[in-house]
């Protein structure tokens, strides 16, 4: 499988906005969930949302309310808009399926910074 590529990250100040892509081949994202997920520094990397190809939506509490994901079918791209950011979402950021299975590979992945 074609790895995801991230794109759309930046340094932005608080309260900011920020809208990341994921483009990733037909065959990784087809009929699955998809999902972006976040390592912040020292952390692991956790789950932070993720949209079936019917369109439910999944959000930790953490970003519920302020980040929405958003899939193009025809496109094989899904989308996080990220609004009222804050120094603690700062991470770098990579889409995957929901779970990730294990023949799947990560993208480079894209930095989201929110100074404090």
């Amino acid at each position: 499988q074609v790895q995801p590529v991230e794109s759309g990250g930046g340094l932005v100040q608080p309260g900011g906005s920020l809208r990341l892509s994921c483009a990733a081949s037909a065959s990784f994202f087809r009929i699955n969930t998809m999902g972006w997920y976040r390592q912040a520094p020292g952390k692991e990397r956790e789950l932070v949302v993720s949209v079936t190809s019917g369109g439910r939506t999944y959000y930790t509490d953490s970003v519920r309310g302020r980040f929405t994901i958003s899939r193009d079918n025809a496109k094989n791209t899904v989308y996080l808009q990220m609004n009222s950011l804050k120094p603690e979402d700062t991470a770098a950021y990579y889409c995957n399926t929901a779970p990730v299975y294990s023949s799947n590979t990560w993208g480079p992945g894209t930095q989201v910074t929110v100074p404090s």
